[in-house]
């Protein structure tokens, strides 16, 4: 066989493999999301703990609240959080429940696409129907905004969304939230929120070559996070080394400022101003105990 010949054959099976990744559907599971009624006080609480304000609003630019917020850079290029309120046109509003919920827990489009993960779904699979039909709800209570949020700007190959599908069946595994038996119900609550809403683990893990987390390093900080910020340690032997408490934690993700009087700014400042700020007393000691792994007092 000639060096032609192979390299025809080799081109052919490869545009045979990208049309049938392109074709390969993505099914999410099934869930009972639209059989429930949505809470929209409950769903405003758990968009604040997702961050959906803050990502789908532009707070510098004071733009309207979920209407899209500013570019994500990052090294696979920028990602630019869309509008998600209920206008029909550019916006969610055209939207089934059930278009949402796999969405928000699978990362599918409406037309069976699969999104960056830029956006946490991997996170938010940890959300229950519930908890999905709450935030549905609260989202139908924000005025509709009739405004198109720009395009991503990415290079190839990462603007091939296909791919992703490869990227899905690597790394994805959608699962529901499972408390530990063995643990408190403080530590779990903090669990599910660290885990699972609040994403802790997108900004200070740190990710491979091809952007996915590296669960051996769990929350032991991260480099080249958008617009080229860092995070440090969270990991519950780091913090107690550097002097954390419970107290210093839950303070400090409530105002902002950390245990030596410095003050939390950048990404971290964003996510204090925009979610945990908003989260009440209860649960921001649940995610320290969660954090410095240290059941309360009497738990046991």
């Amino acid at each position: 066989m000639s060096f032609l010949t192979r390299g025809v054959l080799l081109l052919t099976l490869v545009g045979f493999a990208a049309v049938a990744v392109a074709m390969w559907p993505i099914e999410p599971r099934r869930s009972t999301v639209a059989e429930l009624t949505g809470d929209p006080n409950r769903g405003a609480y758990l968009a604040r703990m997702a961050g959906c304000i803050g990502c789908h609003t532009d707070a510098e630019a004071a733009g309207p609240i979920l209407a899209g917020g500013p570019p994500l850079e990052t090294p696979f290029g920028s990602f630019v959080p869309p509008n998600i309120t209920p206008d029909p046109e550019h916006g969610i509003g055209g939207w089934s429940i059930d278009n949402f919920t796999s969405a928000v827990r699978h990362g599918v489009s409406p037309d069976g696409q699969p999104y960056y993960p830029a956006f946490p779904y991997a996170f938010y699979s940890r959300l229950s129907d519930q908890d999905i039909a709450d935030i549905w709800s609260a989202i139908w209570t924000v005025p509709a905004v009739a405004k198109r949020a720009p395009p991503h700007e990415l290079p190839f190959p990462f603007n091939q969304r296909s791919g992703l599908k490869l990227w899905r069946a690597l790394y994805f595994d959608p699962v529901g939230y499972q408390p530990v038996a063995t643990k408190s119900e403080a530590w779990n609550r903090g669990r599910f929120i660290v885990t699972g809403p609040a994403h802790c683990g997108a900004c200070h893990t740190p990710r491979n070559i091809l952007g996915a987390r590296d669960h051996d390093r769990h929350f032991l900080g991260a480099h080249d996070l958008p617009g080229g910020h860092e995070s440090p340690s969270i990991h519950s032997l780091d913090l107690k080394a550097n002097g954390w408490t419970a107290v210093d934690v839950t303070f400090a993700l409530r105002t902002g400022i950390a245990p030596d009087g410095d003050s939390l700014g950048g990404p971290m400042g964003e996510v204090i101003r925009d979610s945990t700020s908003w989260l009440s007393e209860a649960d921001l000691k649940s995610v320290a105990v969660y954090l410095l792994d240290e059941e309360p007092e009497g738990s046991q």
